[in-house]
């Protein structure tokens, strides 16, 4: 007995061009910015544990070298996050948009809108 492959709708959609170039654009830009904040954050654990002097370097009263790092690290999630939101926003939502509207819509499916309006009518 041979046994037919049916592949379903999110595989069609997987191997579409449109669907494969928004991820690659995601992972153009999430990949390095992800690099760069693990660097940034990396840096930030092996200067605290390996470079205590300058860690502790005061920069005004209480205020030390580490305490700025700490803090930068809470200041870079938040440029991040808003960096991601805006790019998004400008580059990718509307792409998707469009993406979402051709699935909903069969234009990416083997039997698109012209096969699923015939459905269920039989005149």
């Amino acid at each position: 007995m041979s046994q037919t492959h049916h592949e379903t709708d999110y595989q069609r959609v997987q191997r579409s061009p449109e669907f494969q170039d928004l991820r690659r654009r995601f992972r153009n830009f999430v990949f390095p910015m992800t690099a760069l904040f693990l660097a940034w954050y990396f840096l930030y654990v092996l200067l605290a544990n390996y470079a205590h002097e300058f860690m502790s370097t005061r920069v005004s009263g209480n205020i030390t070298v580490g305490l700025l790092f700490g803090l930068g690290q809470f200041v870079s999630t938040f440029v991040i996050t808003m960096t991601y939101a805006r790019w998004a926003n400008q580059k990718q939502d509307a792409v998707a948009e469009e993406l979402r509207v051709q699935i909903e819509s069969g234009a990416l499916t083997d039997d698109g809108p012209a096969a699923r309006a015939g459905e269920g009518s039989h005149a």
